[in-house]
């Protein structure tokens, strides 16, 4: 048995303070994403939530992110089945899935950095909202919904 917490608690038994450790700070899940109706695909997009601070990767007012972003997705614990949105590294969706971290995980690596450092977060690469325009002009990657 590995001393580390998530590999020896389920998603439904850690502390708040374990939960939050999980995000790895790739800013993935705060771009807008796209839903096609017709074939189920997610369309993701290099557009970054007004709220992301471009530089950290990380919610400039995460606190109040769901009363001033409405459309804002709180993660759970609960929500197992719903996180197929998520990127498929995303620690939250690959722990639900029985999966391990990522070698870059900060977690793993011990260096809050790691994920930036493996090309990794969206630092650079992604639109502030306020310059994008038009989302679909934005895609980036197109992804099935499955798990």
């Amino acid at each position: 048995m590995s001393g580390y917490f998530w590999e020896n608690k389920g998603l439904e038994e850690m502390t708040r303070q374990e939960w939050e450790s999980l995000c790895d700070g790739c800013a993935r899940c705060c771009v807008y994403k796209l839903r096609d109706d017709d074939s189920g695909y997610i369309l993701y997009t290099n557009v970054a939530c007004r709220l992301l601070n471009m530089e950290t990767c990380r919610c400039s007012r995460y606190a109040e992110r769901r009363r001033l972003v409405p459309e804002c997705v709180v993660l759970n614990a609960k929500m197992r089945d719903e996180m197929r949105w998520l990127p498929s590294t995303c620690a939250y969706r690959l722990l639900a899935n029985g999966r391990e971290l990522p070698s870059w995980h900060p977690l793993v690596t011990g260096d809050p950095d790691s994920t930036r450092d493996a090309g990794m977060s969206l630092r650079d690469r992604a639109v502030p909202e306020s310059e994008a325009g038009d989302l679909i002009n934005h895609i980036v990657d197109v992804q099935p919904t499955g798990g």
